[in-house]
């Protein structure tokens, strides 16, 4: 990819995919969604506007400069004239091999052909496709808009250069690309979720704790340092002037205990029943658009702070105000 990006296909537009067109009309490229949903311009227009609503608190005294959204009929129609394309469908593997293999045959010489996939491995999806080697993995974080990482990952035949380009693209628009070097299933950040999903969900299921307390002990607790100090230099800290090697020996023999199940439990009706109640009562009769606003403003507070210090995503944030300036 040696041409300016102008004009990205987006592949489905559900919750990521939408999240993708904001940031990238935020950023004057334009995009052609193709989704097979009735209903996929009245959810990307309420997506937009959310998006366009928070990235106006963050970025308050810049002008508009957004790109244009336009619906496609087709596969074949978004890829058309596109020199960037992003497949976020539904996590299925048939469906997500079949699109890419579609959009390779017709995307221009040289164009990339990425995926959102959370946790395919990219060497299953690109093997039916023409020219594999320009088929990676880009895969970002709700909301897209707000949320800097996305990991970048290869499969077999995924070329270097495509890597390289694919990355420098993420990073023209705000973003944080994290290369992920081994193909792995779940790549890195999701394989940590993972666990943490794992656990809380043995903690309902056990009747340890509801989901709101388990929120509430991430919330009140660990969350709060994890915006800006991921967990090896939390604990780095917690080791306190003799570091590492410290906390290790003291803290160390604990991982032998049996204190965590890192295998899921079985999703029986009755554990879907309460964590789905539960965290309806969490919702407090609140719309889910409701609490996407509320998610956003807490975000943008967040990273406005970040910026501030110099740290974490702030990093990112203040790149992407300077790129945005020019």
């Amino acid at each position: 990819m040696t041409t300016p990006v102008r004009k990205v296909a987006l592949l489905g537009a559900g919750v990521i995919g939408a999240g993708w067109a904001a940031r990238l009309i935020e950023n004057g490229i334009d995009v052609a969604i193709a989704d097979p949903d009735p209903e996929v311009r009245r959810k990307t227009e309420t997506v937009l506007a959310n998006a366009e609503r928070a990235l106006r608190r963050l970025f308050p005294d810049e002008p508009d400069r957004r790109g244009m959204v336009v619906f496609s009929e087709s596969v074949e129609d978004a890829v058309d004239g596109a020199d960037f394309v992003q497949e976020s469908a539904p996590e299925r593997e048939d469906l997500k091999r079949g699109l890419l293999a579609r959009a390779a045959a017709v995307a221009p010489a040289g164009v990339i052909v990425a995926t959102s996939t959370s946790g395919l491995l990219p060497s299953v999806l690109q093997a039916d496709c023409r020219f594999p080697e320009r088929v990676v993995v880009g895969h970002p974080f709700n909301p897209v808009y707000l949320l800097p990482l996305v990991e970048v990952c290869g499969g077999k035949s995924t070329s270097a250069e495509t890597i390289e380009a694919a990355s420098a693209f993420y990073a023209s628009i705000g973003m944080h690309p994290l290369v992920v070097r081994n193909e792995i299933d779940g790549f890195i950040a999701d394989r940590l979720l993972e666990a943490l999903w794992r656990e809380a969900l043995h903690l309902v299921n056990d009747g340890v704790a509801t989901t709101e307390e388990i929120d509430r002990a991430v919330c009140y607790g660990a969350g709060l340092r994890w915006a800006f100090m991921g967990t090896f230099g939390i604990y780095r800290l917690a080791g306190g002037e003799a570091g590492m090697r410290h906390f290790m020996a003291q803290f160390g023999p604990a991982l032998k205990l049996p204190w965590t199940k890192l295998e899921a439990p079985e999703l029986t009706d009755e554990l879907i029943d309460r964590v789905s109640e539960q965290t309806e009562q969490q919702a407090a009769g609140r719309s889910v658009r409701e609490m996407e606003r509320t998610r956003d403003d807490a975000l943008v507070a967040i990273l406005q702070a970040l910026e501030s210090q110099g740290i974490g995503a702030g990093i990112e944030v203040a790149r992407w105000r300077e790129t945005r300036s020019q």
